[in-house]
């Protein structure tokens, strides 16, 4: 890896990503800045971005559909990548719903020219340097999808307080991308996105 975030704070305006390179064994929290904001979480391998953490492997490791403390977030190799090192939010997080797109928000009428966290990604992404053939299932943190007992979800505005946090750590050199998710027309993000930041601490 050619260098790693220095420790300290990058905003994430609403509505945009931002990039984090991390060494192993450093922390990274994503903190919600004004409360009931979405974040669309993506991290990759440093030596090869077409590894990536998988929702679904990571389900399968883990025999939940969020890790529980301590528990890790594994790529679709199978190899640890982050591991969950605390919460200081209400726990609602979700690993079934996928990135918002262009063609999610056509669906629901918007112009094409309406923000989207697969846009997000490629953006922040490309500022590094780099790019993959794909949007990965992202880790929604402070996104509320209960799951029904008839197995419908329900889509529920976030409940973060302002100051709110998920903390990780990365258990391999990787690049992390947050996206405030800009989600205004249903109401996870209550119609109005609002900032993230990405806090990241020197390793243990």
């Amino acid at each position: 890896m050619e260098s790693v975030t220095a420790v300290g704070r990058t905003v994430v305006p609403a509505r945009e990503a931002r990039a984090a390179r991390l060494a192993a064994g450093q922390r990274v929290s994503v903190v919600d800045l004004e409360g009931g904001q979405v974040g669309d979480v993506f991290a990759f391998a440093a030596e090869d971005v077409t590894e990536h953490l998988s929702a679904a492997h990571t389900r399968a490791a883990t025999n939940r559909l969020f890790p529980a403390m301590g528990e890790p977030f594994v790529t679709d190799r199978r190899r640890p990548i982050l591991t969950l090192v605390s919460d200081t939010s209400p726990g609602w997080h979700d690993m079934l719903i996928a990135a918002c797109d262009p063609a999610r928000y056509a669906g629901l009428g918007a112009t094409a020219s309406h923000p989207s966290c697969a846009d997000n990604l490629r953006r922040a992404l490309a500022a590094m340097g780099l790019s993959v053939p794909f949007t990965p299932q992202p880790l929604n943190v402070f996104m509320r999808i209960p799951v029904g007992e008839d197995g419908r979800l329900s889509w529920l505005p976030a409940v973060s307080r302002s100051g709110d946090a998920i903390t990780f750590e990365a258990a391999m050199d990787c690049v992390l991308v947050v996206s405030a998710c800009p989600q205004d027309l249903v109401g996870i993000n209550g119609g109005e996105p609002t900032s993230l930041a990405i806090d990241v601490s020197a390793p243990n």
